[in-house]
């Protein structure tokens, strides 16, 4: 699950009004916001090529557009131009140091691009912050970046503060099920992703753990089940190709 943080206001009619040729009488940081906006949606449609010129346009409007920078990283990161994206990121944190959503996005950048320790200094800042109205997200991504760093204990904490927070973020209930499982405690990892459940449907990793825990329960039946949906709605997934080879 992509773990980007983009907010984006409602396009109105009005702004196209603003658009046209360059003069002094128009108010830049608006012009910006509308190409923002515009970029936001085309990269929601995944018109990429869209979403890039629109971006592009943002940013020349108005070069301190924090949250535009922030939008045409996350695209980059779409189009694998890492440099690019972490080039974005930085100008958007240097634009804007206490924007949470962009020490998030930063933060989770650099912790699955080889910069673990940097990634998670800004994630636990952003998870830490009282006025952080999203901490759960930075919460999560520094979980992940725990694990990078080996570090399962501090790991389970991140996750479970999330969920403290937001008691139906799928991605830490996710996390949890596959910790629990990992430590022999079944009877949890059934709780969460029973939990996981309520609010997201399956991946190909939440069926494959919850084929183990019932296999390790005794629950032959519920484990074959498992393994079916497997089979028939990931078939081409890593986690297929080994149960297939998992001993009934």
């Amino acid at each position: 699950m992509i773990r980007i943080w983009l907010c984006c206001a409602v396009l109105t009619l009005s702004a196209c009004s603003w658009f046209g040729n360059k003069s002094p009488e128009r108010d830049q940081t608006q012009v910006s916001d509308t190409y923002y906006q515009l970029g936001v949606r085309y990269l929601d449609m995944n018109k990429l090529e869209e979403a890039k010129e629109n971006l592009l346009r943002a940013v020349d409007e108005d070069s301190d557009n924090a949250q535009a920078h922030n939008a045409l990283a996350f695209l980059y990161e779409k189009l694998r131009q890492d440099d690019e994206a972490e080039d974005q990121y930085e100008i958007a944190l240097n634009s804007k140091p206490d924007d949470f959503g962009t020490q998030n996005n930063l933060g989770r950048f650099w912790c699955e691009h080889g910069q673990p320790e940097k990634g998670l200094e800004l994630l636990i800042k952003a998870g830490d912050a009282p006025m952080n109205e999203r901490q759960w997200l930075a919460l999560t991504n520094a979980g992940r970046c725990e694990l990078t760093l080996g570090h399962s204990d501090r790991a389970e904490t991140a996750f479970r503060k999330a969920l403290d927070l937001n008691k139906s973020y799928a991605p830490a209930l996710a996390a949890m099920q596959k910790i629990s499982y990992q430590k022999g405690e079944l009877w949890p990892a059934k709780a969460f992703l029973a939990r996981y459940l309520s609010v997201a449907g399956h991946t190909p990793e939440t069926v494959f753990i919850g084929y183990h825990t019932e296999r390790a329960l005794g629950n032959q039946a519920a484990a074959e089940e498992y393994r079916t949906l497997l089979r028939d709605k990931f078939p081409n997934s890593s986690e297929a190709k080994k149960i297939g080879s998992a001993r009934k």
